[in-house]
């Protein structure tokens, strides 16, 4: 089981799949939780992250296609609508148990295409999501029993929020005043219109044929798609290769960090829910 000395996302690099770049989030020494919530969060987001990296689009460099930025929607809504729906507010009572006291239980892992993905869009939301699931892994409220509240929901819910405004503006030509407005979410006439050309160079449109070896079978990535208990991962994984530590451990005679990677450590809405803001400095 590996405890690392730092929080970036990890290499999972197992077999073909660390030649393929695949990665987990980085949970630190925080293997598991008391709190329901948190773990369908790292379940579902981590699930849903799986399916979207496995698709085609992560291969080309070009923009996403419709399918992707259609997953990317229902992701965010779904997500939001657990956030929004289940943190409590500070000024509100928290549930709480009085005989039946959880177990708790361990925090499992999706790994996901990553160091090596082409798809800039892609690679860009993944490492959001990446971090929005170390963010709930490593939180405090991991030893609460039953509630989550609004600072949770809005400390992760942020990355998945960024990753939509960016869609939004990026590949819908959605200014970002109204993007980042609260409940904004794309219509059905948005997607339909969807064209990146009318915003992306020549060049961002042409591709070359991706490697076609590293697209695996759905029973190659059957054990992966079940979702992996972070006790049983190796404990060989550690950060990327190409990462700064590397750098000053090789380069910086004052360096304060050691040499090893390894450290003890009923309706139809016409908005978007609101998932809380971030908790502020």
């Amino acid at each position: 089981m590996p405890l690392t000395n730092t929080d970036a996302v990890l290499w999972y690099n197992v077999g073909v799949f660390g030649e393929a770049g695949y990665a987990v989030p980085n949970w630190s020494n925080d293997v598991g939780s008391l709190n329901p919530q948190i773990l369908d969060w790292v379940d579902l987001v981590g699930r849903n992250l799986f399916h979207i990296m496995h698709h085609e689009d992560a291969d080309l460099r070009i923009p996403p296609s419709i399918n992707t930025c259609k997953r990317i929607h229902k992701l965010y809504l779904r997500a939001a609508n657990i956030l929004a729906g289940r943190a409590v507010p500070p000024g509100e009572n928290n549930m709480e148990v009085q005989h039946a006291r959880p177990a708790g239980e361990v925090f499992r892992v999706f790994p996901v295409p990553y160091f090596k993905v082409r798809n800039p869009f892609l690679r860009r939301w993944a490492g959001l999501i990446l971090q929005s699931l170390a963010e709930a892994m490593q939180h405090t409220e991991n030893r609460r029993e039953m509630e989550i509240s609004t600072a949770f929901a809005g400390q992760v819910g942020q990355y998945v929020r960024r990753v939509y405004t960016n869609m939004a503006i990026e590949l819908f030509g959605k200014v970002r005043d109204a993007a980042m407005a609260d409940g904004f979410m794309l219509t059905d006439a948005d997607f339909a219109a969807y064209n990146p050309a009318d915003f992306f160079t020549q060049t961002e449109l042409v591709d070359t044929v991706p490697r076609l070896d590293r697209v695996f079978t759905e029973d190659r990535l059957e054990l992966l798609a079940e979702g992996i208990p972070i006790t049983e991962l190796p404990a060989s994984l550690a950060p990327w290769p190409t990462n700064l530590t590397n750098f000053y451990d090789a380069t910086r005679t004052d360096a304060t960090i050691g040499g090893s990677t390894v450290a003890s450590g009923s309706g139809t809405s016409t908005t978007a829910p609101v998932i809380p803001p971030a908790p502020g400095p």
